[in-house]
């Protein structure tokens, strides 16, 4: 069992419900190690698999939201207005 998901930050792609698409791999990742331990055995090396990916998924997720929570407010206002004058950045 092979299973890839390209996942770009949550931040840049959201749908109008707020679910973004690494909330959407963990839902249909879940789906997955469920189907593959019920036809394999709970005690299968591939139901393992499956749930060290849902595993990795939710830690993305995690790390990710910390990193939105790290931004002080001028990285805030920089994200909203990046062509302010405090927001630009010149090589000297």
């Amino acid at each position: 069992m092979t299973m890839t998901f390209n996942v770009a930050p949550a931040a840049a792609n959201s749908d109008n419900n707020g679910t973004t698409n690494l909330e959407k791999a963990i839902l249909a990742a879940i789906a997955e190690a469920r189907n593959t331990c019920e036809q394999n055995g709970d005690g299968s090396p591939n139901c393992a698999v499956a749930w060290d990916i849902v595993e990795e998924l939710q830690a993305e997720k995690s790390h990710q939201q910390q990193a939105q929570k790290r931004k002080n407010s001028l990285e805030s206002f920089c994200d909203l207005h990046p062509e302010a004058l405090e927001c630009l950045i010149y090589d000297v």
